[in-house]
């Protein structure tokens, strides 16, 4: 027996049909379905979830950074403008306290000087005096008053205040008492060992004398 044959098949019949599923070409040039590379990037982010989230966290802590940098280069050239000042401020004290102390210098040199030229007519008459009472030693007592009284003068120029005379009243701020004494009065100067000094109100020395008490 024949078999019937069917109708004869062309050459495009013979060649396998295409397959339809969407194919994507990967870097190696190999072509891969599109549902595969879908479950490649399904995969990716089953196994890295939330990276969108960790870049920004990233970004933000790497520019916090950069603003605590610039910042610290800000402060660090703030510092050594403060230190430049110090240094100029420390080199002007240090002139300044140099030059105060020249001058203090130059002035007690000056007033020492003024004390000693105002002493010195009376070393002049103290020698006269002390010539003189070899001499005749009467004459010695009034020259040594004169010589006193010329000094009193200059101290008197230098801005002293002879205190605790015989009969003032006595002030423990400017006088010492050495002994107390019965008298006729209270608190009487009624004799002075030591005549005291002073320049306005700052005692320079106190008089050392003898005070009276009633009693």
């Amino acid at each position: 027996m024949f078999r019937k044959r069917g109708p004869k098949m062309t050459d495009d019949q013979h060649k396998p049909a295409p397959d339809s599923t969407p194919k994507t070409v990967n870097e190696d040039g190999l072509d891969i379905p599109d549902t595969e590379a879908d479950n490649m990037a399904e995969d990716a982010e089953t196994a890295f979830p939330g990276m969108d989230g960790l870049d920004e966290g990233m970004l933000g802590q790497v520019q916090e950074m950069m603003a605590k940098l610039e910042r610290a280069d800000e402060l660090e050239k703030e510092n050594a403008d403060l230190r430049g000042r110090l240094a100029r401020l420390a080199t002007d004290f240090d002139s300044y306290r140099r030059r105060t102390q020249e001058d203090v210098n130059a002035a007690q040199g000056q007033g020492v000087s003024k004390a000693a030229e105002a002493l010195m007519p009376v070393y002049d008459d103290m020698d006269r005096a002390v010539t003189m009472g070899a001499a005749d030693p009467a004459k010695l007592i009034p020259g040594m008053q004169a010589v006193q009284g010329k000094i009193l003068g200059v101290f008197a120029g230098l801005g002293l205040e002879a205190t605790g005379k015989e009969g003032e009243a006595f002030d423990p701020q400017w006088h010492e008492a050495l002994q107390v004494v019965p008298g006729d009065e209270d608190d009487v100067i009624v004799q002075v060992y030591q005549l005291g000094f002073r320049m306005g109100d700052r005692l320079v020395r106190p008089a050392r004398v003898v005070v009276s008490k009633k009693g």
